[in-house]
């Protein structure tokens, strides 16, 4: 084997959704600020101690802005100001709110840690409808509600800070009967950290140890702000909004603000980029180059159907690794040339989806063998290669024990110490090895399935950029009037802000029918509050439809990854291989802390598959299923069509689990018709279930729910609204899948 190193490149992407509301101008949720004492400041802090790692940090502009609104401008949130209001003047309106809202983290390794906060919870309840929390605001008293606020705001702290600080050392050992001195000493610490956040990368990338990529100022949605006929290219038959939208001028404006703040914070412009969801396309880069953008990255899929070719991974040890995946390559239209590197999907998802239900030892040799199998394999061309590992940077901890701290640092030591391996930032992989290799048609696509689908044509997305397309278009019928003017010009330019916030992507990800935040309402609320900003700018009252919440009543929940072979997963209550449930259909509930941070829920995942004679299904949860709290939780499995029947998983004491099959006899009794043994709960649950027993033949659909119950309540519903299906397979399942 040559002797040559493997380069990594780690791609950490900050960014949160722009929240501050254009009427009360503050941040209507509290998530910057929660994830600057977890996330932003440690994990570049954390590389102080291990000089050999280098890494690249992208961090989104808007995301800088709301930082530093926070700690140079005083900027609030309506949870911090909740937080600061004694807990003796609290409204019956301002308890309801921290009752649901202040147990919005992950309980597993937030919140059940915390005796006293775990008492708070379970004092509330786990399920936080209307009637409930009426009922816990009358059980909480003024302590209560002190202590909760204090958690809250405590449990987020990052665990470099909780296990060296005094103060909030002392909180923590004592648990409970806090003061509002404390209170404020708490906030108070929460914007000490916070102002550390900009120096730290300052200081790093001075080091030399650490290159910062910028975004799109407010994380739009490049291509489509150029041409949303561009979807069309990757899905020929989606539904476009009424009206194209195309604004090129619009995409170069954000993308030359990211640079101008870029360099104002940081002393110097930015090198790279992560387009807003490794989103790209060929009309994109002349405004990248012109911007003095070098480099920018993307998803592996995008390579892929950039040269038409398909990455494969076999099992043999150095079978299916996709060399080409690995180098530089350089997109050029018109004379602009941007060079590109792509993201390993891959052993990106393992460490941002899979890693956190490990043993982090155990996840860190898994992900070294991963990389030294890569490494052999490539080792046969007679060049260097780059593996680039880019996901999100803050959502993933949470759901790691001690928030990734014991994973990571496995991982850098590894890194460090083995002479196979050599960390990079992307900029200084390039200065030694300038991308070469021509893209001669650069496919346009995002990191999600290669294609644009979660932010257009679904009706709610298609509504909102139809809404966004008339009131770009009733300002810009007013510039030349307001051009005369050097006031009102202000006035036009501050209206046109509004409008670059309203092109952010994060609208239309909580539009349609792919996520679901729990707040979508909020969302949709502040989206249109930013495009009846404009009017109001300009003195005008806002037409009646922008009152109108776009989101629908009826929305029907479609599944985040289709069925693609048969299945026959191994029914032990673990991920037994990763490989194991990955043609498996997927269903997320976006329930959990991960996504928007709102209460958590119980199932986190369902997965659904089949050979031919069995159903297989596995549910993840955000809970701990050997948690005494899970005791006496009923996950049931409702199928709704073409025979009524439910499958009762009952999870017991010391862990023990049982499932049940019940039909309906004499009109609405249930009545249990027998017991199915094939059925595990450790990590995951998993269930296999007979076609044979469910009562169904080849060619039948089969809808079905995933509900949670204690006792006689339910809790939880899966989907929300509509239900999950599949047909019954036939012989011939897996070559029409193939052909298709």
């Amino acid at each position: 084997m040559s002797d040559r190193p493997l380069y990594i490149n780690f791609l950490w992407h900050m960014h949160q959704p722009y929240y501050r509301d254009p009427v009360s101008e503050k941040f209507i949720m509290p998530w910057v600020r929660l994830h600057g004492i977890k996330d932003y400041y440690d994990m570049v802090a954390r590389l102080e101690n291990y000089p050999l790692i280098h890494q690249t940090f992208n961090m989104v502009p808007s995301l800088i802005e709301q930082i530093l609104k926070y700690t140079d401008e005083g900027g609030t949130d309506e949870y911090m100001d909740l937080t600061l209001k004694p807990a003796t003047e609290l409204t019956v309106q301002d308890k309801l709110f921290i009752l649901n809202n202040f147990f919005s983290l992950q309980w597993d390794n937030m919140l059940f840690v915390y005796p006293r906060y775990r008492d708070l919870l379970e004092k509330r309840g786990y399920e936080p409808n209307p009637q409930a929390l009426e009922r816990a605001c009358r059980r909480f008293n003024p302590q209560d509600f002190l202590d909760l606020q204090v958690w809250f705001n405590l449990a987020w702290f990052d665990p470099m800070f909780k296990d060296t600080d005094p103060l909030l050392k002392t909180l923590i050992e004592r648990g409970r009967d806090f003061t509002e001195d404390e209170k404020m000493a708490v906030i108070n610490k929460q914007l000490e950290v916070m102002r550390m956040i900009i120096p730290e990368y300052r200081k790093m990338i001075e080091r030399g140890q650490i290159e910062v990529s910028t975004s799109p100022y407010y994380h739009p949605i490049l291509p489509l702000l150029c041409d949303t006929d561009i979807a069309k290219t990757a899905i020929p038959g989606v539904m476009l909004p009424k009206k194209r939208f195309r604004h090129p001028e619009d995409a170069k404006a954000q993308i030359e603000k990211a640079v101008a703040f870029h360099k104002r914070v940081f002393g110097t412009p930015p090198n790279g980029m992560w387009p807003s969801e490794g989103s790209v396309s060929e009309d994109i880069l002349s405004f990248i180059s012109d911007a003095g953008i070098k480099w920018i990255a993307t998803d592996e899929e995008i390579l892929a159907k950039s040269l038409d070719i398909h990455f494969h991974r076999g099992l043999a040890e150095d079978d299916g690794v996709p060399e080409a995946l690995y180098k530089p390559y350089y997109a050029e239209k018109f004379g602009y040339n941007v060079s590109m590197v792509f993201r390993d999907h891959q052993l990106s998802d393992l460490i941002g989806f899979v890693y956190s239900k490990w043993d982090s030892k155990r996840a860190v040799d898994d992900l070294i063998e991963r990389l030294h199998r890569i490494r052999k394999s490539v080792s046969r061309y007679d060049e260097d290669h780059l593996v680039s590992i880019i996901l999100d940077g803050e959502n993933a901890w949470e759901h790691y024990r001690n928030d990734g701290h014991d994973f990571l640092s496995y991982l850098y030591e590894r890194l460090s110490t083995e002479s196979a391996f050599k960390t990079v930032t992307v900029g200084e992989y390039l200065t030694e090895h300038p991308a070469t290799k021509r893209i001669d048609r650069l496919f346009p696509g995002s990191w999600i399935n290669h294609n644009f689908k979660i932010w257009i044509g679904d009706e709610e997305d298609n509504s909102a950029w139809d809404l966004l397309s008339e009131t770009r278009d009733f300002l810009m019928s007013k510039h030349q009037a307001l051009k005369a003017d050097k006031n009102e010009e202000k006035m036009f330019e501050e209206a046109l802000e509004k409008i670059y916030i309203a092109e952010g992507s994060d609208w239309c990800w909580w539009f349609g029918d792919e996520h679901n935040s729990g707040m979508d309402d909020q969302f949709d609320q502040l989206f249109r509050s930013q495009l009846m900003g404009v009017y109001k700018i300009l003195g005008k009252e806002p037409p009646e439809q922008y009152q109108i919440p776009l989101l629908r009543e009826d929305r029907r929940s479609k599944l985040t990854r289709e069925l693609v072979a048969f299945i026959k997963p191994e029914i032990d209550g673990v991920v037994t291989s990763y490989y194991e449930w990955l043609p498996a259909g997927i269903y997320d509930p976006r329930a959990t802390g991960g996504v928007m941070h709102q209460v958590e829920s119980i199932v986190s995942g369902i997965y659904y598959g089949f050979d031919l004679k069995n159903l297989f299904i596995r549910l993840d949860t955000g809970v701990n299923l050997s948690s005494p709290n899970v005791f006496g939780l009923t996950f049931n499995l409702h199928i709704l069509k073409p025979h009524v029947k439910r499958i009762e998983i009952k999870i017991q004491k010391q862990g023990n689990i049982s499932a049940s099959l019940y039909e309906k006899k004499d009109g609405d009794k249930w009545s249990k018709a027998q017991d199915i043994n094939k059925v595990a709960a450790k990590d995951i649950i998993e269930i296999a279930l007979p076609f044979k027993l469910m009562k169904v033949s080849a060619n039948e659909e089969v809808q079905f729910i995933i509900s949670v119950a204690r006792g006689e309540e339910e809790i939880e519903r899966w989907p929300g609204r509509g239900y999950l299906s599949f047909d019954v397979p036939t012989e011939e399942f897996e070559a029409i899948r193939w052909c298709v």
